[in-house]
């Protein structure tokens, strides 16, 4: 029944790809100069005027040593240093190499106190070279901005970011092992006050060009702080059309009533940890039934209005096999899951210190992510379906011509260093669960070459409509697509996406209603993004990506790229220490102690019930194994307790061994042995690093 229409709809893209070539002839004689929008004091940049960072291998990039920044951080906290040497010197740099070896591209580097490092960028050359030669370019260069952006070499320089992340409270109502920031462990609070809020927020505005933007309320657990909802109404009344929450879940999973008062102040999508399916797929962070949350949160934020977007921190041997169930739990439920993000494990905070035998077990990176999707659902080539989340700039540039130089803001640009993050999108039928990549039948790399030609040639927005019209029409193929999605679907999509001729899906601004939110979702059809964003550690740190970043960290002392502030240098434990509100004791004096869910704990929930559809199959009920077998420890919490063991063995044994020498001396009068000297020697050395003796327990 859909043959026919397929086939009209192959020969509309072959008559437009012939139109194309009158077109785009035509279009490319004189071009405009790129205009000087109201948003930025700098003119758009054709594709040819954009920078890049050297890409390929081998190269040679700025890193850091893992052992000499967390000393040098430590000399700041203990007022050893002044801050400002992170300013103006650059302590712990050092070279690195990005290189191929064995099949996989690494990171390697040496320090000349400390020795030499390296750690695995891809598991598949052939994907990296794929999302190097595919990244269309830097953004404008970031201006206005001298007083937010000053942090020596971790300094962003190019463009104002996608998500702009203010972190309310430090404080969290779980005990989560990993964890970007130690919560609950650091000895003191850092909350902001409401001032501090509306100056970060005011702040950002400042910055040129002025993107359009996600505000992220994190934490710690945002929902925690006393100022949560009126932060997400204040982002709404100053022109933010996008607010997040990264958020477990729990206070939107216990009151429904909450969650309707987050969606009435604003709020958008909740940013919702969410490790994988079934309570055993989560229990490595500690509570019950926190799965059980996830359904209840899920249940309450949607019905309220609210977008959910589960946040998976991935990790080799913990929750890897848990990828493809999350896939299909979201193709499952199309019409509440339209993006997913998974975040390939950070070796920072509480795993800093990580041993290298367990970071070597657990690293996973993004080629791990493209590979485990396609491997445990069928979906999607690495290579053809799998683009950097920067990719999408080529088309944010159109839409800026589009609204052209009196719009008050620039579209939301990913300009990611291309090593960032990736992602694949799938075209899913709400109705019959039919799903395909959209680089199955939309040919990716020669669309964003014509867009690229569109948005060089600088022209009005009609003629820039028109453009972008032939070329999807030309790049697309009917017969690869689902099987009732049609060419007016893929238009729609791109209009309503990028709000090009003015036609009204349902508002996104800040008075946005119900009945808004309720016609964007009448939609038949789910764009459903599976995301991976990388986060650095120290491991494999490149400033070339840290000077780039689309997530800067709003913080008291300006605006720090998310890798600076949490991993990296660490500016995220001096920024706390130095701005910090009040010790843990004098909070809990004067505030109480807030519930933390840790122990397997179960939070209270009211009832489960949930509309979702969760199949049987999917269910995990037994915690993944990988690790058991080979010995090592799963969490720094496990690696820690280890070395306390090992250490106490240790000295157990050498107390032991002094008291049989004493023994043997002076009971039994024999002469004396070396065993004396055993026993003083480990008496008398206990300076053996901790790490080092949690290897001996390993």
């Amino acid at each position: 029944m859909a043959k026919p229409i397929k086939y009209a709809e192959k020969a509309l893209a072959v008559a437009a790809n012939a139109a194309w070539q009158v077109f785009d002839t035509l279009n490319q004689i004189n071009p405009n100069p790129g205009f000087t929008p109201k948003w930025s004091d700098k003119p758009l940049l054709k594709s040819y005027e954009k920078m890049k960072p050297k890409l390929g291998w081998p190269r040679t990039t700025d890193s850091l040593c893992p052992k000499c920044i967390p000393e040098v951080r430590q000399e700041i906290l203990d007022g050893k240093k002044d801050v400002s040497i992170l300013m103006t010197d650059k302590p712990g740099e050092i070279k690195a190499q990005i290189i191929e070896r064995d099949g996989k591209i690494l990171m390697v580097k040496d320090c000349p106190i400390h020795g030499h490092f390296e750690d695995v960028m891809s598991i598949d050359p052939a994907f990296f070279k794929h999302l190097e030669e595919v990244f269309p370019g830097r953004d404008i260069r970031a201006h206005n901005d001298a007083d937010l952006h000053h942090h020596g070499s971790s300094t962003i320089t190019h463009g104002r970011g996608s998500v702009l992340t203010i972190d309310l409270t430090n404080r969290c109502n779980m005990m989560c092992d990993p964890c970007f920031m130690d919560a609950n462990q650091v000895g003191f609070v850092h909350e902001l006050s409401w001032d501090d809020i509306k100056t970060m927020l005011d702040n950002a505005l400042k910055i040129k060009p002025r993107r359009q933007m996600s505000v992220q309320f994190s934490g710690g657990e945002p929902t925690l702080s006393p100022f949560f909802l009126d932060a997400v109404r204040y982002c709404k009344q100053v022109g933010y059309n996008s607010v997040q929450a990264a958020t477990n879940g729990i206070e939107f999973a216990k009151s429904k009533e909450f969650a309707k008062a987050a969606a009435d102040a604003g709020l958008r999508y909740a940013y919702l940890q969410f490790d994988g399916i079934g309570n055993a797929a989560n229990s490595h962070r500690a509570v019950g039934n926190l799965f059980d949350v996830k359904l209840k949160a899920i249940e309450n934020l949607h019905s309220s209005g609210v977008d959910i977007v589960p946040v998976i921190t991935i990790i080799n041997g913990i929750n890897n096999e848990q990828v493809g169930r999350i896939v299909q739990f979201a193709l499952d439920n199309p019409r509440k899951i339209s993006f997913l993000s998974f975040q390939p494990v950070s070796f920072t905070g509480r795993d800093e210190a990580v041993t290298d035998e367990r970071r070597a077990a657990q690293r996973y990176t993004l080629s791990h992510l493209a590979h485990d999707v396609k491997n445990q659902t069928g979906l999607g080539e690495p290579t053809r379906d799998w683009y950097p989340i920067s990719f999408m700039s080529t088309f944010s540039d159109w839409a800026d011509l589009v609204h052209g130089p009196q719009a008050s803001w620039g579209a939301l640009s990913c300009g990611c260093h291309p090593n960032c993050g990736t992602g694949m999108a799938l075209m899913v039928d709400k109705e019959t669960k039919e799903s395909a990549p959209v680089t199955a039948f939309l040919n990716g790399d020669q669309l964003a070459r014509d867009i690229a030609r569109v948005n060089d040639a600088a022209r009005g927005k009609w003629m820039s409509i028109t453009g972008m019209t032939l070329a999807l029409l030309r790049n697309y193929n009917p017969f690869n697509a689902p099987t009732h999605f049609r060419i007016v679907d893929l238009l729609k999509k791109f209009d309503k996406t990028f709000g090009a001729t003015g036609k009204q899906y349902g508002k996104v601004t800040g008075d946005r209603t119900l009945t808004d939110i309720q016609k964007r979702r009448a939609d038949r059809w789910n764009f459903l993004f599976i995301a991976g964003m990388w986060f650095q550690d120290l491991f494999n740190y490149d400033f070339r990506r840290t000077e780039q970043c689309i997530i800067p960290y709003a913080t008291q002392e300006g605006e720090i790229s998310f890798c600076a502030y949490n991993t990296g240098v660490g500016w995220r434990n001096i920024v706390e220490k130095m701005h910090m509100t009040a010790t843990l004791t004098k909070w809990y004096e004067e505030n109480g102690r807030h519930e933390i869910f840790a122990g397997n704990k179960n939070v209270g929930l009211k009832d489960k019930a949930h509309n979702l559809l969760l199949r049987e199959e999917l269910v995990t009920n037994e915690k993944q194994t990988d690790l058991d077998s080979l010995g090592i420890a799963k969490t720094a919490r496990e690696e820690k307790a280890r070395a306390r063991d090992a250490k106490l063995d240790l000295e157990k044994a050498a107390e032991n061994a002094r008291m049989m020498a004493l023994y043997k001396k002076h009971i039994l009068q024999e002469p004396e042995t070396g065993l004396v000297q055993i026993g003083g020697i480990a008496a008398a050395k206990p300076a053996v690093k901790e790490e080092e003796i949690g290897t001996f327990g390993d």
